[in-house]
């Protein structure tokens, strides 16, 4: 199996869908010799803020000297993205090696009646496979839906469970209040496995804490509120914690001053479980700690920069930042979204701060919504609405309406992040060369 080969047969089992449950992967992996019972894990659930804090987390334990296994999902880049020790991707060798093991064994779950399983349960096999064969001392793990159905929650060697914001999103799997929402993410909690939460809306924290309580788990509260002395800013912030004083994070939007301290919180119960960092390691990888596509700045002057923001939660959470940031600001927007997305609640959140906003379609997406459908719900909340036909042209009109003091944002979905930030960056490197500098 080439690198080729193996795309198509990732893109191939595409169509079994998304299916909640752990047969599938349960089967997959006693096929493969289970290798995730051979890897320690940190397991983290949540709506928004679960790859940042991932970033966090799997940065700092690298800089104390671990072998870090890091899985996460969507990507932006490219695929490969996903699977990761030491922030290295897989190389697509050991891709198409592991995954030639997974098709073998899944043909074999076929001969015996058993379901194909999905793509993410694929990719996450094969993710057990790589750590294990990597020989990984620990193995931080994104949830990709939910959390007690998840693929990834077959795991029973959890050192400590984690759970970042919740809010709605995802109702049709997860369930329509906040309360069923964060009982579905809190299913990844294990039997005597402390769990540290970011503070929740009290909705969401009483079933945490029921949860925590009735497995016996010893759960820490991470609280953004306790920061003290922060100091922001779109290329870096800072902020005093505890015992920690100045501590540096490059992860701009407001937001990530909590899901920094909810993964000091972490590393804090990380240590007791036999995985301790030193002061040093802790500062120099919360600093280091780079998580693309979330407030992300890809050029300046004008400032252009690329956020994620998919949910009505996230939205609200880029409305506050732009708020902070950049109030008598001229913004310009570039919108993508999907839509199966609550499209018109991130419209009404983020709407008013702009000057001019930009639809577009993420490309190659079948959930993609329309940059003329987009737009035309876009118009109900603001007067100055126009479609581009490419993303491309989305990025010039953006320049064009801009001037050096502006803002252009690009969000909506993560789906299109990827190609926009190529599109950008090369625009900014040609027109560096051109200025000769």
């Amino acid at each position: 199996m080439n690198y080729k080969q193996a795309m198509k047969y990732i893109e191939e089992t595409a169509k079994y869908g998304s299916v909640p449950g752990l047969d599938n992967i349960i089967n997959l992996c006693e096929k493969l010799g289970n290798p995730q019972q051979d890897l320690k894990f940190v397991h983290i659930a949540g709506t928004n803020g679960k790859g940042s804090v991932l970033a966090y987390i799997s940065t700092v334990l690298k800089e104390a000297g671990y072998r870090v296994g890091r899985y996460i999902s969507p990507t932006i880049f490219e695929y490969r993205e996903r699977i990761q020790v030491n922030e290295e991707m897989i190389s697509e060798e050991a891709l198409c090696r592991h995954l030639a093991v997974i098709q073998h064994a899944v043909e074999e779950l076929e001969r015996e009646g058993k379901t194909h399983p999905t793509a993410f349960e694929i990719e996450t096999a094969l993710a057990f496979l790589y750590f294990k064969e990597k020989e990984c001392d620990i193995v931080v793990l994104e949830t990709g839906l939910g959390g007690t159905l998840d693929a990834t929650n077959l795991i029973t060697t959890t050192v400590v469970s984690v759970l970042a914001s919740i809010s709605m999103d995802h109702m049709a799997y997860l369930g329509n209040t906040l309360a069923e929402i964060a009982e579905n993410k809190a299913g990844i909690l294990k039997k005597g496995v402390p769990v540290v939460s970011l503070q929740q809306k009290p909705e969401a924290m009483e079933v945490i804490k029921k949860k925590a309580e009735a497995m016996g788990c010893a759960l820490t509260v991470a609280s953004g509120e306790e920061a003290s002395n922060i100091s922001y800013g779109v290329e870096e912030q800072s902020f005093d914690y505890k015992n920690y004083r100045g501590v540096v994070i490059t992860l701009a939007g407001k937001c990530q001053i909590s899901n920094a301290i909810l993964a000091i919180e972490t590393l804090q119960v990380l240590a007791g479980q036999g995985f301790p960092v030193s002061g040093k390691a802790l500062y120099e990888g919360m600093k280091k700690a780079v998580w693309r596509g979330r407030f992300t700045v890809l050029a300046k002057r004008p400032l252009f920069i690329a956020d994620g923001a998919h949910n009505e939660d996230a939205a609200e959470k880029l409305a506050d930042s732009i708020r902070f940031y950049f109030t008598n600001k001229k913004i310009i927007y570039i919108m993508g979204i999907l839509k199966d997305k609550e499209y018109e609640k991130i419209v009404a959140n983020t709407a008013a701060y702009a000057e001019q906003i930009i639809t577009v379609t993420p490309p190659g997406n079948p959930r993609a919504m329309a940059a003329d459908e987009l737009a035309r719900v876009v118009a109900k909340y603001h007067p100055h609405v126009t479609v581009a036909g490419s993303l491309e042209k989305a990025v010039e009109r953006g320049y064009q309406l801009a001037d050096e003091d502006s803002i252009i944002l690009a969000f909506g979905s993560l789906s299109y992040l990827g190609e926009l930030m190529n599109i950008v960056e090369s625009r900014s490197t040609i027109r560096r060369d051109s200025h000769g500098r």
